[in-house]
């Protein structure tokens, strides 16, 4: 099955970006607009896992979970992969967390990979929220600019979740396990 680990904002913070994104989506139909229902942070991209890891997987993910306290940050600022001028993927940046975040998402990769996820990413971790993707390579520098003064309101991640990806014409997450960040701030 292809997962993922994630934070899921709450939904006053994408109800805010909702409202920010439909005041400039309209101009931009060309690009492939992420539904507001799958909205979510990447922690770890696990790519294609054989079901026998999976209970070994939620335990290491649990156990990593749990070493972290509640982190609270925010959306802010809009940008783009690889470049705002030949984009592939349009996204919102997330601020806040401190390092904390990051060593949260290199600990899922770690304990996904000692668990038998063998394809999980290997990229750098970049916070963010995915809102649209290109095919081409578009020049997006006007629609990062439109979004880059953006902030949101301040919200609290309090939990980790594995999520299955099923594809197709209408792309559906679904929650596998969720796990509380319980460690000590």
């Amino acid at each position: 099955m292809r997962l993922f680990v994630a934070l899921s904002p709450p939904p006053e913070a994408l109800a805010e970006i909702a409202e920010a994104v439909g005041s400039v989506r309209e101009r931009w139909p060309e690009l492939r607009w992420v539904a507001p229902e799958t909205w979510h942070v990447t922690l770890a991209f696990l790519g294609e896992v054989p079901d026998r890891v999976v209970p070994s997987l939620e335990v290491r993910l649990a156990r990593a979970a749990g070493r972290y306290a509640p982190m609270t940050m925010e959306f802010a600022g809009a940008g783009a992969f690889p470049s705002p001028g030949r984009a592939r993927v349009f996204w919102l940046g997330l601020r806040g967390g401190g390092p904390s975040i990051s060593r949260l998402a290199a600990s899922m990769v770690a304990g996904a990979r000692r668990a038998g996820a063998e394809q999980a990413d290997r990229k750098p971790f970049h916070p963010h929220l995915t809102l649209a993707r290109s095919r081409g390579g578009a020049d997006l520098g006007p629609l990062t600019d439109a979004l880059a003064s953006f902030a949101g309101t301040p919200w609290r991640a309090e939990a980790v979740h594995l999520k299955r990806s099923h594809l197709g014409p209408s792309v559906r997450y679904e929650t596998v396990g969720s796990w509380p960040l319980a460690g000590r701030g």
